[in-house]
């Protein structure tokens, strides 16, 4: 059986999305969202060192999150639920330099990001939601940071009619107290 996946590349030069293998019958489903092989086949280079899920109620929002140090690039699916998923090219070098795309990743469409290293990445839920995340690097708390998800300089459209308005946000303490854009752009040149 030919286990075929779908890949994207976004114009965010090195991120994908991906349509992972999905076959059906009586019994439900099987998904194969990572093989190595089926990687390098189309160029990309990646290797698992950790897997996490996040487990979110409908209106949390996780702001723009990455490591200053040991750069964690990503695949990420919804397995179960709705969420709108964000990823911001933070590369200084980069032609996209403080761009960002969004998607719609649900546990029905299956379709998975690959946000590679030295991007931000994070997401509304839209549902209450499972992510499933499969990192190329292990998560380096002391590296940790991130950027507003409301920043005005990457202004960001997040959909919030969908949740039925910012009122209805669910946002850690650490989110709240992150840096700008500007302040990153500073620290990075």
């Amino acid at each position: 059986m030919v286990q075929k996946f779908e890949f994207q590349e976004i114009d965010l030069n090195g991120a994908y999305l991906i349509q992972p293998f999905y076959a059906t019958d009586n019994r439900g489903g099987f998904v194969k969202d990572y093989n190595i092989d089926v990687f390098k086949d189309n160029g990309i280079d990646y290797k698992l060192k950790e897997v996490f899920y996040t487990i979110s109620k409908r209106g949390v929002i996780r702001a723009i999150h990455f490591q200053l140090s040991k750069q964690q690039a990503k695949l990420v699916r919804c397995v179960s639920g709705h969420v709108y998923d964000v990823i911001v090219d933070l590369r200084p070098q980069s032609p996209t330099y403080g761009q960002w795309r969004g998607f719609h990743l649900t546990g029905e469409n299956q379709k998975t990001i690959l946000v590679p290293q030295f991007f931000g990445h994070g997401y509304l839920v839209i549902e209450d939601s499972v992510v499933s995340y499969k990192c190329a690097e292990v998560f380096y708390g002391e590296g940790d940071s991130g950027i507003m998800y409301n920043d005005p300089d990457i202004g960001i459209e997040w959909p919030f009619e969908a949740i039925g308005g910012t009122e209805n946000l669910i946002i850690s303490e650490k989110d709240l107290n992150l840096m700008s854009f500007l302040q990153y752009d500073n620290m990075m040149r």
